[in-house]
């Protein structure tokens, strides 16, 4: 991929001739990405698996950006903390293998952990050429009509002057520096309401930007530990107006709110800022160890204090589209939506840590909402990609998209926009084109990328034709009882998918304290993905008696088209019902809680003339104390059958999606046949590893290592041979590659093992 143009000169050769320049090196290839965050390392991946030779250009020793372990931010999108009613929205592709594999080798949450796996899956692909500690500092273009040709970096640890030619770029490197050398048209603020008609935008466009962070980690030595503060550390406490929020336990990103820098230059006086937040940590240290507030303080020590902050906002490009705030709010259509995000609306003040106002306020939308392509290409340098945080978007807008799953997942799209560019020798702006558009949008999802309102057609899989059998279906006509009762101090929903035609009936177990009304409705999304109820179908009230009894909800409307819908329990104090431990793929319970990060409040209600919507959040307890309700369901529920492996969508995503076997079912198998033997060479499962879990333990910690319902073992049969037997799996998708196509009528799929919950398959595909 690249050649030295220069030698290292011979031993003992003299070091006493004049001025010297830099040592040189010459690179070339098809993609030049600038910037090893999520969003950098994903699109190089996700080009690289495809055949584009790729340089990754990082000016920071690690990857990972701001999830790397010089800031240790958690990795955030569209499930937000699971606080939020986006039901099953992890992001997919690259970044769910990275951060389900992270769950698996590092549930502790050590940062380093996460670290190495971003460095092994960048340097197993041998498309990848990686430069660490390397800034790019200059870009050649074209005079005519602005495209790059080539760019220039410095290596401060080699020493060597990089020159890349390629003819696509992408530039990931969160300022946005290649962008910026290119002459590339960015904005640097917030704009002004009239701009794009954004109720939450000022009336006149300022310069307030989304401010560093930059916090530390503390540990328990378990004996008394002085703390002697550095001389430059904050000594009025007073000066931040939020000190009282601080507690002992707070260390890592949870203190994200020490952030500062977003009414200055958050480019050119980002090292000033740097220095100001050390001021404030040091400080809020200080403080916690020798204010006598905190006793329990007593025996911590200061493990690991940030050295670079973690930047949320500089400059922002220009695509052909820039998104906005009705976008995210109102998720409009897009036919060249690529991706997603689901992160509120998140805007913070530019003074941070030292303003009276709230770290931050976030406006949720309704469920998740669609990223279009136009977003991903600068608009007057024609073959320059924007990726990361850098994307066409307004101040509001970019208060969602710049969390870095979102950023990440946007970015693969990118990086398989290049694949097709190289392949059919076009620029950014030309993959528009309907035709284009929905190969990206299918080449996308048949890599694991997820596309609100977007299936998977593909006329290549051979599953189509096939005719599936399955050893057996759940039919699931029970929750069972686990013994575990909770009061409904609080409403409570089981969120489950229904089929068409549908008239749900359901019993459960109820315990009351006298006779008394449980009040029970219907509700579903008016929204097809939605997972906020937003439109009732039915109500009714149930009586009652004094003691233990089952409780049948019959409700007498039927489901219009197969969706989630909410059976909801209203509060009554007077009475319990049972719970299950059991977990079904696409059920779960929730409540109508506390959502901490919107005002700590049950119901979003947001400023009148604001064009944010009120709505209640239902939201799900976290495993290991996660349960559902015990329900008994009548009919049973049957639409977990072998047919949805070739429906095209890979989640539960507006119904079930999986195939599930029978709870005693010891052998569950899964089988295709044709009329006529196939040629295969390549076989692809999709299995769940829980989209709802949002996998921010990269650094909180988390007890899960594998998701209850995938599968970990599993075998792969063409009649009596054995093509795979996989002894251990924990990914959410697996490939298999023949060395040589076999011919065949028949082919089995046998779990072998699985998680503590009834295994699920999403996605069979033969090729």
């Amino acid at each position: 991929m690249h050649e030295l143009k220069d030698t290292i000169g011979a031993t003992g050769a003299s070091t006493t001739a004049g001025p010297r320049t830099l040592r040189q090196q010459t690179m070339d290839a098809d993609l030049i990405v600038v910037g090893g965050g999520l969003s950098g390392v994903c699109a190089a991946i996700t080009a690289a698996r495809q055949g584009v030779r790729t340089v990754l250009v990082q000016d920071r020793p690690v990857l990972g950006g701001n999830a790397s372990s010089e800031v240790r931010l958690w990795v955030l999108g569209a499930t937000s903390h699971m606080g939020n009613n986006n039901r099953w929205a992890r992001e997919g592709g690259v970044i769910d293998e990275l951060l389900v594999e992270n769950m698996w080798r590092n549930p502790e949450g050590n940062a380093i952990v996460f670290d190495s796996i971003l460095l092994e899956w960048t340097l197993r692909e041998a498309n990848i050429t990686l430069l660490l500690n390397t800034a790019v500092d200059s870009a050649e273009t074209e005079a005519g009509d602005g495209r790059i040709t080539s760019v220039s970096a410095f290596c401060s640890q080699n020493q060597i002057r990089y020159n890349i030619t390629a003819p696509l770029f992408c530039d990931a490197s969160g300022d946005g520096i290649l962008g910026f050398l290119a002459g590339a048209a960015f904005r640097v603020g917030a704009e002004s309401r009239a701009e794009f008609g954004e109720l939450l935008a000022p009336e006149t466009e300022d310069h307030s930007l989304l401010g560093h962070s930059l916090y530390f980690y503390t540990r328990d030595t378990g004996r008394p530990v002085k703390y002697v503060p550095p001389a430059f550390a904050l000594k009025d406490i007073t000066a931040i107006p939020r000190f009282r929020e601080l507690r002992v336990t707070d260390s890592g990103c949870r203190l994200w709110w020490l952030e500062y820098g977003g009414a200055r230059d958050t480019v050119y006086e980002t090292e000033e800022i740097k220095y100001e937040l050390w001021k404030v940590a040091y400080g809020v240290w200080n403080y916690i160890k020798n204010s006598g507030e905190f006793p329990e303080a007593e025996t911590l020590t200061l493990e690991w204090m940030g050295t670079i902050p973690g930047k949320r906002e500089s400059r922002r490009f220009e695509g052909d589209y820039m998104l906005m705030q009705q976008d995210v709010i109102e998720q409009r259509h897009h036919d060249d939506a690529v991706s997603f995000g689901g992160w509120a609306v998140d805007l913070h003040p530019p003074d941070g840590v030292y303003s009276s106002q709230p770290g931050c306020t976030q406006w949720h939308s309704k469920g998740v909402y669609t990223i279009p392509y136009r977003t991903m290409y600068s608009r007057n340098v024609p073959n320059l990609f924007l990726a990361g945080r850098i994307l066409s978007a307004s101040h509001i807008a970019f208060g969602s998209t710049r969390v870095m799953a979102t950023c990440a997942h946007s970015a693969q799209a990118v990086g398989m926009a290049a694949v097709v560019c190289k392949s059919e020798r076009l620029l950014p702006r030309d993959l528009t084109q309907p035709a284009h558009m929905v190969r990206l949008q299918q080449v996308l999802l048949a890599h694991g990328q997820h596309i609100p309102g977007v299936r998977l057609q593909d006329a290549q899989d051979k599953t189509q034709s096939a005719i599936i059998t399955s050893s057996s279906t759940l039919k699931l006509a029970e929750l069972e009882p686990s013994g575990e009762w909770e009061t409904l101090s609080q409403p409570m929903a089981l969120l489950v998918p229904l089929l068409a035609g549908a008239v749900p009936r359901f019993t459960l177990a109820a315990r009351a304290k006298a006779t008394t009304e449980l009040r029970c409705e219907l509700w579903i999304s008016s929204r097809d993905g939605n997972t906020t109820p937003d439109v009732r179908v039915d109500a009714l009230a149930v009586t009652l008696k004094e003691g233990e009894q089952e409780a049948v909800i019959a409700f007498s409307a039927s489901m219009s088209n197969e969706a989630h819908a909410f059976a909801i329990l209203h509060t009554n104090e007077d009475v319990s019902v049972a719970l299950s431990t059991e977990q079904v793929t696409g059920i779960l319970t929730l409540a109508q809680k506390m959502n901490k990060a919107v005002a700590k409040s049950l119901v979003q209600s947001p400023p009148e003339g604001s064009g944010v919507d009120t709505f209640a959040f239902w939201l799900p307890t976290r495993r290991p104390q996660a349960r559902n309700l015990a329900m008994q369901f009548e009919p049973a529920l049957d639409l977990f059958t072998a047919a949805n492996v070739r429906n095209g969508v890979a989640r539960p995503w507006s119904g079930a999606n999986a195939w599930l076997p029978a709870k005693d079912d010891s052998q569950p198998t899964l089988k295709l046949t044709w009329d006529e033997p196939q040629s295969i060479r390549e076989v692809v499962l999709g299995f769940d590893t829980d989209f709802d879990h949002p996998m921010e333990s990269v650094l909180m910690g988390h007890p899960e290592r594998v998701m209850p319902a995938c599968v970990t073992a599993f075998e792969v049969r063409a009649g009596d041979r054995v093509l795979a037997h996989v002894k251990e799996n924990h990914q959410t998708r697996y490939t298999l590659n023949l060395a040589e196509p076999i011919t065949t009528g028949e082919l089995a799929i046998s779990i072998v093992g699985h998680g503590d919950a009834i295994p699920a398959i999403f996605e069979v595909r033969c090729y």
